[in-house]
């Protein structure tokens, strides 16, 4: 199937299945005329693919996990460490969220929020930089 097939089989845009080909994690076939032809298996690795980007697994980690995948006598310690690895990542992201939801909370609750030019949501931010 041609490269507009595969990304309606994945579920995977085309523009994304070209960034994982430039990037390395795929390499489909090609037919004479230079075309890509993708196969079953590719559909199953852009699947594979596109279920970890939306875990929020980073490009670097996919690829791990998907040499995992492929390796049949892998370890499922390997899988479990870089999950781990990732749970604490998403952990610390959340951390600097919470963080910066109070701190907006509190520039919001100073804000006036009537016609007025003052606005300490802007002096602040200015004054940070």
């Amino acid at each position: 199937m041609n490269i507009g097939e595969a990304a309606l089989a994945s579920g995977v845009s085309r523009k994304m299945i070209r960034y994982y080909e430039q990037t390395g994690l795929m390499a489909p076939g090609r037919s004479a005329n230079g075309y890509r032809v993708y196969g079953p298996q590719d559909i199953h690795t852009l699947r594979f693919i596109g279920a970890a980007r939306r875990l929020g697994f980073s490009m670097p980690d996919v690829k791990a996990l998907l040499r995992l995948w492929q390796d049949r006598s892998r370890s499922s310690a390997d899988v479990k460490r870089l999950t781990d690895g990732h749970i604490a990542q998403l952990r610390n992201r959340v951390t600097e969220l919470n963080t910066m939801i109070a701190a907006l909370e509190t520039l919001a609750r100073a804000c006036e929020g009537d016609d007025r030019p003052d606005c300490p949501i802007i002096t602040s931010i200015a004054s940070s930089g």
